[in-house]
């Protein structure tokens, strides 16, 4: 054979090595000894993180070859990867997009080449929009750096990749994210832009800025987790929803979060098979409300025994604690309760609660969750300093949320409903249907209290202002029953507690046919943040 017939070369080891070479740098992150500094901080890697998050073998890296190499004689010899992990992956056998920064390569901080990977306005976010399937952030950087005007060459105007995605998603997918480091400037902000959120104690923080600015901008000199630990960002001002006590803590909670989710906006939530029976009666809520109006009673208790059994999970639960906020199943159907806490200002609606209350009703409408209200609220919280708080702006935004949402809406009266905050658990947008307890009492004012109002002058010139005080006030209790509101069919029914789930179950299962009708986006961008 003749070298001019000799046939073309199949070889490509040179390249196969290449490539494997370049994969091995990723998989290595920032060096051994990154990962172990790392560790020693008690944090896991984003590698780690991903394998410990979805389903066994699912994870499809994409970008995997991204970051800078160096060359001799234009032969690579070594690459630094950028700080930017994402892919495809399943969890709980559904396609999920997720990604997070590599703390072990520059602190996580941004990388821009080509294509942005991650991050706001990055691939994955774009890949979460155009398949339509939830994104999980796993957050661990600060974000930009003022070296970027050394690359760049000149300073660039704020949100040149900006939120314009994270914005979008929130009325299209699931977006979850979780803080696993410490994150400041567009991760903080981007984690915020989220439908639930989850950190990690005493390894997570999250902060607009981190203690150096801070410290040189007010001279206020604080650790980050005097800044931004759960015990601020959790507890004190509601920015993160849920506090893990470990990563996989963590991970098992955003795996129960999506459990409860559609895919996206044109889905239904899933159903499972329920094996609690929809007639289970427990006999414990004949008596848990206390004959004496003032005394407080345990609702989480009382929740538990109307959902399916252990289908409960709670947002936000050590914040606003005025308000519970839990996704739950009834008869295997996802459903979001929102019920007022006696053992918090008596189930009056504080700021904070009405705050809470607001996001989570826009999470159920946005995906297609009817909504169970558990009643029990003397009105929003009053005096000088709920005033000066804001209580009634946040407290009638909450009513706004409520009067907007359009899924299903079940009111059950368990005690106290008055006022406007009262107004704010009722459907009056929908069917408006209402159940109660005959421990159930409303009205436009509580009648303790309100009869000094209202019969002020006459209890000025009584013999026993006291005395004609109570007469009055057991005077109206006794038109105020449930039942004579019932006879004007003022409620639609009086139901004994034991047959609340049962009851509930049956309009459930008749409202998915409704639920069916509502797929796809709303009109408005999705959950407010």
């Amino acid at each position: 054979m003749t070298d001019q017939t000799k046939a073309p070369s199949t070889d490509w080891s040179d390249e196969l090595a290449e490539l494997a070479f370049r994969r091995k740098e990723a998989e290595a992150m920032g060096g051994d000894a990154a990962v172990a500094k790392h560790h020693q901080q008690g944090r896991l890697t984003i590698r780690e993180r991903v394998q410990g998050l979805v389903d066994a073998g699912t994870f499809q890296e994409i970008g995997k070859l991204t970051g800078q190499g160096q060359y001799e004689n234009n032969k690579l010899v070594k690459v630094t990867p950028a700080p930017y992990i994402m892919g495809l992956a399943r969890i709980d056998g559904r396609p999920v997009a997720l990604g997070g920064e590599d703390f072990t390569v520059r602190g996580g901080t941004s990388w821009s080449g080509d294509r942005k990977k991650g991050g706001q306005g990055g691939f994955i976010e774009d890949m979460a929009h155009q398949y339509r399937i939830p994104l999980v952030n796993l957050i661990d950087g600060a974000g930009g750096s003022v070296t970027s005007i050394l690359r760049r060459g000149h300073a660039v105007f704020p949100g040149v990749h900006g939120f314009e995605r994270s914005v979008e998603l929130l009325g299209e997918v699931p977006v979850v994210s979780a803080v696993l480091g410490s994150a400041a400037g567009g991760p903080a902000g981007r984690a915020i832009l989220s439908h639930w959120t989850v950190m990690v104690k005493d390894t997570s923080q999250v902060f607009a800025a981190g203690p150096s600015v801070v410290e040189r901008s007010l001279g206020q000199k604080l650790t980050k987790e005097e800044l931004g630990g759960p015990a601020v960002a959790v507890d004190v001002a509601g920015t993160i929803d849920n506090v893990a006590a470990s990563e996989q803590d963590c991970f098992a909670m955003i795996r129960r979060f999506l459990s409860y989710m559609p895919q996206n906006v044109w889905e239904l939530p899933p159903a499972t098979v329920c094996t609690d029976p929809v007639d289970r009666r427990d006999e414990a809520l004949a008596t848990i409300v206390p004959k004496d109006r003032r005394k407080p009673y345990n609702m989480r208790k009382l929740i538990s025994m109307i959902i399916d059994r252990e289908s409960g999970f709670e947002i936000q639960p050590t914040f606003g604690k005025a308000v519970i906020t839990m996704l739950a199943r009834m008869d295997g159907k996802v459903v979001g309760i929102v019920a007022n806490n006696p053992m918090f200002y008596g189930g009056a609606i504080d700021g904070k609660g009405a705050r809470k209350q607001t996001h989570f009703i826009d999470l159920c409408d946005t995906f297609h969750i009817p909504l169970i209200f558990l009643v029990d609220v003397p009105g929003f919280m009053v005096g000088r300093d709920a005033e000066a708080a804001g209580t009634l702006r946040d407290g009638m935004r909450a009513v706004q949320a409520a009067l907007q949402a359009s899924v299903p809406v079940f009111t059950v009266v368990i005690r106290k409903c008055y006022g406007m905050a009262g107004m704010g658990a009722t459907d009056k947008s929908g069917l408006d249907f209402k159940i109660a307890w005959p421990s159930a009492e409303w009205g436009s004012l509580p009648i303790e209290g309100g009869v000094a109002v209202a019969f002020r002058r006459e209890l000025a010139t009584a013999a026993d202002p006291k005395a004609r005080e109570r007469e009055l006030e057991a005077e109206l209790a006794a038109m105020a029953s449930p039942q004579r509101t019932a006879e004007a069919f003022g409620v639609e029914d009086i139901v004994d507690p034991r047959e609340t789930r049962e009851y509930l179950c049956r309009f459930i299962d008749a409202a998915q046919y409704r639920l069916s009708t509502l797929v796809g986006p709303k009109a408005r961008f999705g959950v407010r943040p």
